[in-house]
C-alpha cells in the first residue's frame, strides 16, 4: 500500500475513534447514556448484519459459537461502551478517552496473570509509563467522581474482550463477529437502559445526526478502515498507531466542547501515549537477525 494512503487512513480511523467521545458527550444533551449507546450499536449491528448476510460471510455454527458472540457483545459493546457513555455524564471527553485507552496496558497485565503470556521488557516498560501517566492525569483532576471509575472500567472490559477475541477469534469471520457482537451488545444496552435509567431520546435534526455519525462513521466506517489496514499492513506495526486515538480524543474535546487542556492532562497523556506505543510496537534486532514480536491488540 502507498505510504501516503496508509497514513491518511490511519489518521481517519484513529480520528474517528478519538472524536467519538466528544460527539457522544454532545449527544447526551438529547439522550440518556445507555439508550444512546444502545441505539448506536443496534443500528450499526443491523447494517453490518445485512452486509455480511448479503456477501455470504461465514456465520457462527451451533449454540456454543453464538454463546461466545453474545459474551463478546456483552463485554466489548455493552461493557466498554456502556461505561464510556456513563462516564461522559460527569467527566470530560478528554479524560474518558485517556482512561479508556489504557486497555493495551491492562492486556499485558491480564494476559500475564490469567493466560500465562510472556511479554518483552519494553512492553512492561510501556505498562509502567502508562500507569505513571494515569497517575499524573488523575492528579490534575480537582474533583473525584464516579465517572472516573466508569472510565477505568471501560478499559478493563476492553482488555478482557481483547484477550477473549485473541483466544476465540480464529474460529470466526471477523466481519460477522463484529456485526453480531455489536447487535447483541446494543440490545443489551437498550435493555439496561430500560432497567437502570429513565430512558429518553429527543428527536431533532442534531440528535439524529449525532446518532447516525456514531453508528455509521464512528462504528462501521471506523471498523472497516481499521481492519482493512490490519489486513494490508503488518498488524503489530499498525496497532502501534492506536496511541493516536486518545490524542484525537483530547483534541476533539477541546475543539467541540471547549474542554480545557491542563498541564497534567498533557503530561499524563504523553506518558500514556508512550506506554501504549511500547506495548503495541514491534522492534527488530538487526544484529541478532531475529524479530521481537510485540503484542498485537486489535480494535473492534
Amino acid at each position: 500500500m502507498n505510504k501516503y494512503i496508509f497514513f491518511i487512513l490511519i489518521i481517519l480511523t484513529t480520528a474517528l475513534m478519538g472524536s467519538s467521545f466528544a460527539i457522544g458527550k454532545l449527544g447526551l444533551t438529547y439522550a440518556s447514556p445507555l439508550l444512546l449507546a444502545g441505539l448506536r450499536f443496534v443500528l450499526a449491528g443491523i447494517i453490518m448484519a445485512v452486509i455480511v448476510k448479503k456477501f455470504k460471510r461465514p456465520h457462527p455454527r451451533g449454540l456454543r459459537d453464538w454463546r461466545k458472540v453474545i459474551i463478546l457483545g456483552s463485554l466489548q459493546t455493552a461493557g466498554v461502551m456502556g461505561c464510556i457513555f456513563i462516564s461522559l455524564r460527569t467527566i470530560t471527553a478528554s479524560e474518558s478517552s485517556i482512561l479508556t485507552f489504557m486497555n493495551p496496558l491492562l492486556v499485558i497485565i491480564f494476559g500475564t496473570i490469567f493466560l500465562g503470556i510472556r511479554y518483552k521488557w519494553y512492553q512492561w516498560s510501556g505498562v509502567v509509563l502508562g500507569f505513571i501517566g494515569v497517575g499524573i492525569t488523575l492528579g490534575g483532576i480537582n474533583e473525584w467522581n464516579v465517572g472516573l471509575v466508569f472510565g477505568a472500567l471501560s478499559a478493563v472490559f476492553w482488555a478482557i474482550s481483547t484477550l477473549l477475541v485473541n483466544r476465540w477469534g480464529k474460529g470466526f469471520d471477523t466481519w460477522t463477529l463484529s456485526a453480531y457482537q455489536m447487535l447483541f451488545g446494543g440490545i443489551i444496552l437498550v435493555f439496561l437502559s430500560i432497567v437502570l435509567e429513565n430512558p429518553f431520546f429527543l428527536f431533532n435534526k442534531f440528535s439524529i445526526v449525532v446518532l447516525l455519525w456514531l453508528s455509521i462513521m464512528s462504528s462501521i466506517v471506523q471498523f472497516a478502515v481499521w481492519y482493512f489496514l490490519l489486513q494490508k499492513g503488518e498488524p503489530g506495526k499498525t496497532s502501534s498507531y492506536l496511541f493516536l486515538a486518545p490524542f484525537f480524543g483530547v483534541l476533539s474535546g477541546n475543539v467541540l466542547l471547549d474542554e480545557p487542556i491542563s498541564y497534567a492532562l498533557i503530561g499524563g497523556g504523553a506518558f500514556i501515549l508512550m506506554g501504549i506505543y511500547l506495548v503495541n510496537n514491534t522492534f527488530k534486532k538487526a544484529a541478532a537477525a531475529c524479530n521481537v514480536e510485540g503484542a498485537m491488540i486489535d480494535e473492534k
